[in-house]
């Protein structure tokens, strides 16, 4: 299964999609036909904090995975080393270059300096959970 990069969304497995589209639809109180992986959750899709929880737990049940507690930004943090990840709330330069490896379906240009930590959250795009419902289920597949 391929991740999906910003832009590229023809390669999409149709069966783990028909799911995430399911669950984002069913948390958010949308018909299926208005979840476009593109969208972005909060701007887009008007989701709220707690809608997240209900997101992640519909597709932890769908496809029988674990999603870890700001996984996306842990993965970014991790290995860091010295190198600071933010200052007073600001993400560094070093920062932002590993959420965007970490997020490739987000536009680069989003990635932009100045960014909060609390702003994050805003960039996640629905193919963000597409990508991390792959990764987790292809971990889950080589663990068995």
């Amino acid at each position: 299964m391929d991740l999906l990069l910003a832009g590229q969304f023809d390669q999409v497995d149709s069966e783990i999609w028909n799911k995430i589209r399911s669950a984002f639809a069913d948390a958010l109180g949308l018909e299926e036909d208005e979840v476009e992986l593109a969208h972005t959750v909060i701007g887009d899709l008007e989701a709220e904090s707690l809608d997240f929880l209900d997101i992640a737990y519909k597709l932890e049940v769908a496809f029988d995975i674990k999603i870890p507690r700001g996984g996306i930004e842990n993965a970014a943090r991790d290995d860091m080393g010295d190198e600071q990840y933010e200052v007073d709330g600001i993400l560094t330069d070093v920062a932002l270059e590993r959420l965007s490896a970490a997020m490739p379906e987000v536009p680069a240009d989003q990635f932009v300096s100045g960014l909060r930590v609390t702003e994050v959250p805003e960039l996640f795009i629905v193919a963000t959970f597409y990508n991390l419902v792959v990764r987790l289920v292809e971990e889950k597949n080589h663990a068995a």
